[in-house]
């Protein structure tokens, strides 16, 4: 009995230690998303954009975001507007032609899921005689603000190639799971992305609200077809030596799962692709770090293993709690020594320290606190702990490659939401 408490012990202690140095390194980064760097010079706009909505079965949304494109605030003749209407079954392409989209309708039962689609429409701009700079992808449900195409023109006449915008929310009080995931979004763009801005890192592409230079894609190609293509392609362009740019002010509107269900498979989903996205670029990078001594591609891997780290987190604070708990006395008086503190404890204490003051003062920098917020963050734990059996879904089936489409249903219009906040 003693060796296996002894074995449990050590397993626990190298498992923590490595999350520990991991969790120290994101709560270092994210500091530096507490300023925003002041703008560098304003261009005029010139570059032209080709912007792509892929949809499946969107006939409920598909309208509002066609017309949230339709007014920006840019020349009408510098952009055009793509539907991909993917293996749809309903009204979608016949919904965003009415509302003035050019349509292209996709039917492939062997090769399905948006990194396809996304594909497929790629090589549809390359063979246009009208040539774009770049391209912009947006998904079906999503609403943009007036100023994104001048905030991505003026990303890209600084010089990026690639550039993420700010991923916000269009349903944060529907309920309690869309007010936790706008929640973890919102901090994501500070504590993740501007950091990273700040940094001269490379930023990471969220799937929607990405612009990319049609240059870059021709040279490197797509190839972006997993569960996660935006991980995949992010990782793609830190191995031949690009970043990805960070655009706080050009803003794109997501729908958010309504319920838990919902929102579990599609992180399922999520952490799916990162499982496998992690195995195939994973030690390329690390080798590329080694080799070059290259931070952002070492970044970019640690970023790639997030289901690892959740889960070697949640199997060291098991372990390491089996190993401490006689009984309930014992275990407040051991707590509350603090001579027993290990890494495993300093770990749960930083996310507890996050998790409680770090955080609203993040929500306040970016104007999202408010009471209902408040209510929602105070139960946002329940969402934390989700993701270790989530993590572990993901690894389990990250060869799966089925695609399970989240229904979107709230129909807003981009002058309402607007309005609204």
């Amino acid at each position: 009995m003693n060796i296996i408490k002894s074995i449990m012990q050590v397993s626990a202690n190298i498992l923590s230690n490595i999350v520990f140095i991991i969790s120290m390194y994101y709560l270092c980064i994210s500091f530096f998303g507490f300023y925003r760097k002041k703008k560098k010079n304003i261009f005029e706009p010139e570059k032209s954009f080709a912007l792509i909505v892929a949809a499946h079965n969107e006939e409920k949304v598909i309208q509002d975001i066609i017309y949230s494109l339709n007014i920006l605030d840019y020349p009408k003749e510098l952009y055009d507007i793509f539907v991909v209407a993917d293996n749809c079954t309903d009204k979608t392409a016949a919904k965003a032609k009415a509302a003035g989209a050019i349509v292209y309708e996709r039917f492939n039962k062997t090769k399905k899921g948006k990194g396809y689609a996304l594909e497929w429409m790629f090589d549809k701009i390359f063979k246009m005689d009208k040539k774009y700079d770049a391209v912009v992808v947006f998904d079906a449900d999503n609403l943009v603000s007036k100023n994104f195409l001048k905030e991505m023109n003026n990303k890209l006449c600084e010089g990026f190639k690639v550039v993420q915008g700010y991923l916000d929310s269009k349903n944060p009080n529907d309920t309690w799971v869309t007010g936790v995931y706008s929640i973890a979004f919102w901090t994501s763009n500070r504590m993740f992305q501007l950091s990273r801005e700040n940094l001269g890192l490379s930023n990471q592409l969220g799937g929607t609200g990405c612009c990319i230079d049609t240059d870059i894609l021709r040279e490197l190609g797509w190839g972006a077809t997993c569960l996660t293509e935006d991980l995949e392609f992010t990782c793609k362009l830190v191995l031949h030596g690009y970043k990805v740019g960070w655009a706080h002010d050009a803003v794109v509107y997501d729908e958010k799962p309504l319920t838990l269900a919902q929102s579990w498979w599609q992180r399922k989903r999520w952490m799916q692709g990162y499982a496998d996205v992690a195995s195939r670029y994973f030690l390329k990078l690390l080798k590329k770090f080694i080799k070059e001594f290259n931070f952002t591609a070492l970044d970019c891997a640690l970023y790639s293993v997030q289901p690892i780290t959740i889960v070697v987190l949640g199997i060291a604070t098991i372990i390491d709690g089996l190993t401490k708990i006689k009984n309930l006395p014992e275990l407040i008086n051991w707590f509350l020594n603090i001579n027993n503190l290990n890494t495993v404890t300093v770990v749960l204490l930083i996310v507890a320290i996050l998790q409680f003051i770090y955080t609203p003062i993040v929500l306040f920098l970016d104007k999202k606190l408010s009471l209902k917020v408040l209510f929602y963050y105070l139960i946002f734990p329940i969402y934390t702990i989700t993701w270790i059996p989530i993590s572990i879904q993901g690894i389990i089936d990250k060869n799966k490659k089925d695609w399970n489409h989240t229904v979107h249903t709230r129909s807003v219009s981009i002058n309402e939401l607007e309005k609204a906040n």
